[in-house]
């Protein structure tokens, strides 16, 4: 298995990835990479390839943090996807570790995301809220909102994360209940 950036003779292959990974809400997800796409928001697509095929994607797309200075252009990193029948073998691992590495190239100073602490936190990543952030929607429970920094970042750079606007056209930010009680729930 390599990760390589994505081609544009990839995008079926990643679409088949994201709708796969995603089952019932995978056409939202995929409109939401056409829309990124489209608007200029998609800053890298990375795919993960093994035998040839296209088993796992990421992509990290702009936003901003609202820091008190002025806006910091950042990356947000969704959506990570890998084949069901792919998973578990270490593809999102490496998809993130790339993600990283190109969002560091890129010059940007943080990276921030949407998901599970026990996953994300082996990979790099910290609750954003503990470094100052504050996250885009009430329907993100602190927990999952998180942050990598890279070598870009300074201090000052803190404050509100603002998702891009295809984020919420396609309303693909944050959990709707009851699944958003759930995670709030000790």
């Amino acid at each position: 298995m390599r990760t390589r950036a994505a081609r544009p003779d990839d995008d079926a292959a990643i679409d088949e990835v994201v709708g796969a990974a995603f089952g019932d809400e995978g056409p939202v997800i995929v409109r939401l990479l056409g829309l990124l796409a489209a608007a200029g928001h998609r800053r890298a697509s990375l795919v993960a390839e093994q035998d040839g095929s296209v088993v796992g994607h990421v992509q990290l797309s702009r936003s901003w943090v609202d820091a008190r200075e002025r806006l910091v252009e950042v990356v947000v990193l969704s959506p990570l996807s890998v084949l069901p029948a792919a998973q578990g073998r270490g593809v999102g691992t490496a998809l993130v570790a790339a993600a990283l590495d190109r969002a560091a190239e890129l010059g940007a100073p943080a990276v921030f995301l949407e998901g599970p602490p026990d996953y994300y936190g082996r990979r790099g990543f910290v609750r954003a809220s503990e470094l100052g952030f504050t996250r885009p929607s009430v329907r993100i429970p602190d927990a999952a909102c998180q942050v990598a920094l890279l070598p870009a970042y300074q201090s000052w750079m803190a404050g509100a994360l603002v998702y891009c606007d295809p984020f919420w056209v396609t309303d693909a930010v944050g959990l709707r209940d009851p699944l958003l009680a759930e995670w709030e729930t000790p």
